[in-house]
């Protein structure tokens, strides 16, 4: 994996992290219970997040590399 593609889900991975951290300070800021229904979002949106990068530069790597390019 090149450096670049992993510089890259670094940023992507700190912005999604930060953006949760947000979201979790506010949730405390306001007595908001956390629980099931407001963790959900957060897992979701990982998973929206990070799947289609996987897809895209892990697998596709790993099946070029098996291929011999």
């Amino acid at each position: 994996m090149k450096g670049s593609v992993v510089i890259r889900f670094v940023i992507i991975g700190l912005l999604w992290a930060g953006v949760c951290a947000i979201l979790i300070v506010r949730m405390v800021a306001l007595d908001t219970p956390l629980n099931l229904m407001t963790l959900f979002p957060i897992i979701a949106s990982g998973i929206i997040v990070f799947v289609p990068l996987y897809k895209k530069y892990i697998r596709n790597d790993k099946q070029r590399n098996s291929k011999g390019e």
